[in-house]
């Protein structure tokens, strides 16, 4: 543990990629191999779950400390992040015990889940007395399942590739896929034979950029394809040893979260891999294309849940567009141009001819001109915009720059006030930047939304002062401010909710500007997102 949290800290202080290289690869240099292992599956998603409550944590903090409940609350308002606050608010012990490694800690905790809060209670107390404070911070983060740190998977498999001599595209493969920490070595988590006999192991997605430079840089329209861009969940179909696997981008398996694909089993051969979009399908048409998606709010009402009724597979019916072919009769496709992989893609599900598995139709078009004005209407369609691919392209594995862009529709906007704040996390713990907004409704201010990005630095220091010196009110760690502060809030999509006060929720909102040139009484109002609802809603 000793050896992790000093990795944690590194990484946390570090702001250049190369020092958090040199991190991890001084890590898994000296590491314990079941360490190795962990690290890998926490820095890649595969955390265990929770064992113990964030209260039976707090009480058993305040009953270590002997400080009053009330005293815990403002210290934890004050750092904002509970596992922080009962690894400063517990003393060090000069006389530390043994410390023993990462994978001792998180294996008890798997077996303790099921346990009386006793046993829980001992061990974690225990284990709290023996560490040094960066130790428990990092223990008391993956108690709470709140680790987060700035490391991309891409990032730990360069590391891991410097310290193994393996191709980081091979890594990244075989990392993949249904492992697990606990039973698995080092060795064979890593090993060619461990792909063989994991039949239901994906591929790394292939990850688009966002398209900032100038079109015309790009080179001529004929060297590109365009798709749609689809707002639902990136998957992998895999037909292998005569089963069917479906993964999530997040490397979750979620075959059975979508028995629609089940007949696919029969129909796909051995050794097939589609890369799309899990999406949820209407039976009408438009005049682009022969297929019509429903919003991901729908979708969302089939995520989460572990059997999904007659009802739910009626009214939110999956379906899969396929836009890339990875493996054919057992062949990885992934080196062949995107022309190649895409011909026997359409070669396929023309065979299949199912109505839920759906081919992601091409955007035709010559000038980049052209192309533009077609993006312009995708919200018509359902779309977020358009995916442009080089035509020779193969697939890679992560975010390239290059060969991928993701070219989204301009974001819907709306001028809000801010009505309510509260303080952030992490390095912002000090500073309120997370707000709630509301819009007009008569004399009235209805809230509609949440956000707590787009702001610059200085600006979030700005807002904090403004909050501090103008709240009304105070809930807890929430603080009611004056509505004077307007914003310009963007988001992608808009949809009706009956969770909501104003009745309207949005898809990923985030702070666009600060409109200082705006007085309160000039946001919009509550009828302004209703007419946005009727115009881009479903």
């Amino acid at each position: 543990m000793k050896l992790f949290a000093e990795l944690v800290s590194r990484l946390g202080t570090s702001t250049k990629t190369n020092d958090k290289l040199d991190a991890l690869k001084d890590y898994f240099a000296n590491a314990d191999s079941k360490d190795k292992v962990w690290v890998i599956a926490i820095f890649s998603g595969r955390r265990p779950r929770r064992a113990v409550s964030a209260s039976k944590l707090q009480e058993w903090c305040v009953e270590l400390t002997g400080l009053p409940s009330w005293l815990f609350e403002e210290s934890y308002h004050t750092v904002g992040d509970l596992a922080e606050t009962i690894a400063l608010l517990l003393l060090e012990n000069e006389s530390q015990g043994k410390s023993f490694p990462l994978h001792y800690y998180l294996e008890i905790l798997i077996k303790i889940e099921k346990e009386d809060e006793s046993v829980k209670k001992k061990f974690i107390v225990d284990a709290w007395s023996t560490m040094s404070y960066g130790e428990r911070f990092v223990f008391n983060k993956l108690i709470t399942g709140g680790f987060r740190i700035g490391v991309s998977q891409k990032l730990m498999v360069n590391a891991l590739a410097k310290t193994i001599s393996l191709n980081p595209s091979v890594i990244a493969h075989r990392i993949s896929g249904n492992w697990d920490p606990v039973t698995i070595s080092f060795s064979d988590l890593l090993s060619e034979q461990g792909i063989s006999q994991d039949f239901s192991k994906p591929f790394p997605f292939y990850l688009a950029y966002a398209l900032e430079e100038n079109l015309d840089e790009l080179g001529q329209p004929n060297e590109w394809i365009a798709e749609w861009k689809w707002d639902g969940i990136r998957g992998q179909v895999i037909k292998r040893s005569q089963q069917l696997f479906v993964w999530s981008r997040g490397e979750e398996l979620v075959t059975e979260k979508f028995p629609e694909y089940a007949p696919l089993r029969n129909f796909l051969d051995d050794g097939t891999v589609m890369d799309g979009e899990i999406i949820c399908l209407s039976n009408s048409q438009s005049d682009q294309i022969d297929f019509m998606p429903l919003p991901f709010g729908i979708l969302q009402t089939r995520i989460g849940r572990k059997n999904i009724s007659k009802k739910q597979l009626m009214e939110a019916p999956v379906g899969f567009i396929a836009y890339d072919m990875l493996e054919y009769e057992g062949s990885d496709m992934r080196e062949k141009s995107l022309e190649e992989r895409r011909t026997l893609l359409e070669k396929i599900i023309r065979s299949i001819n199912q109505p839920f598995l759906r081919l992601s139709p091409l955007v035709e078009f010559n000038t980049w001109e052209e192309l533009s004005k077609i993006r312009s209407h995708s919200r018509e369609i359902g779309s977020e915009g358009i995916m442009l691919k080089r035509r020779n392209s193969a697939y890679q594995v992560g975010r390239k720059r290059g060969d991928w862009w993701k070219w989204k529709v301009d974001p819907l906007v709306i001028d809000a006030v801010m009505v309510y704040a509260q303080k952030g996390h992490g390095r912002r713990s000090n500073l309120y930047t997370d707000y709630t907004f509301a819009v007009k409704e008569g004399d009235k201010l209805v809230t509609f939304t949440k956000a707590y990005s787009g702001l610059t630095d200085k600006e979030f220091s700005e807002v904090d002062q403004f909050v501090k010196r103008n709240s009304l009110e105070k809930f807890g760690p929430v603080r009611t401010v004056k509505p004077e502060l307007v914003f310009e809030i963007a988001f992608e999509g808009i949809a009706a909710s009956s969770r909501h006060k104003s009745g309207i929720a949005l898809r990923f909102p985030r702070i666009n500007r600060w409109r200082k040139d705006k007085k309160p009484q000039e946001i919009n109002t509550l009828e302004d997102l209703k007419k946005m609802l009727e115009l881009y809603g479903k």
